[in-house]
């Protein structure tokens, strides 16, 4: 059973009644699903609109993640998953998401309106090992206290062991650190 205050089409409404209820006002678009109007978009409700999507033992990651968190709008066309178990799974095949089959650290995923998604931090030095500077910011500035998620951030991937791009994601940490130090 995903969130009450998430409807997706044809499972408690059809998709006529969900439009109908969109152009009437009561419910808005979040991600793949309907909220509604008077409702907060938080982190557990922009999850569970992806929750059809997301394949079981995988995780939301990435950009994909950063929407989740609230960090980025608009939601990713395409959504980031992957592995999120020790054992091999078979890769899923849908047109709207980009997998990747390395496993993810236990610690680094949180379950979130009932889809596994990475955590914050964990997405923060994802998204600065991709270069994606853009995404780093905006997860940082969505925290009440900037200074610490990049901190955090930092150190996660500094006491990581070898990754591919440690290095740009810790240089862009450090530059980000070192800016707001000077702010």
């Amino acid at each position: 059973m995903g969130s009450p205050f998430v409807y997706v089409a044809g499972d408690r409404l059809s998709v006529a009644e969900l439009s109908a209820a969109r152009i009437d006002g009561d419910l808005v678009e979040v991600g793949d699903a309907f909220m509604p109007a008077d409702a907060i978009e938080t982190p557990a409700i922009r999850a569970a609109s992806l929750a059809q999507l997301v394949p079981a033992n995988t995780a939301l990651v990435g950009r994909s993640a950063a929407w989740v968190h609230g960090a980025l709008l608009p939601l990713p066309e395409r959504q980031s998953v992957q592995r999120a178990v020790a054992h091999r799974i078979g890769q899923p095949v849908d047109r709207r998401l980009v997998y990747s089959d390395q496993g993810l650290p236990a610690d680094a995923v949180e379950l979130c309106g009932g889809v596994a998604v990475t955590s914050a931090v964990y997405t923060t030095t994802d998204l600065a090992r991709a270069g994606d500077d853009v995404a780093v910011r905006a997860l940082c500035d969505a925290h009440p206290a900037p200074a610490v998620r990049v901190r955090d951030a930092y150190a996660l991937l500094q006491a990581a062991g070898p990754l591919h791009h440690k290095r740009r994601g810790l240089a862009m940490l450090e530059a980000l650190i070192d800016e707001l130090r000077t702010t």
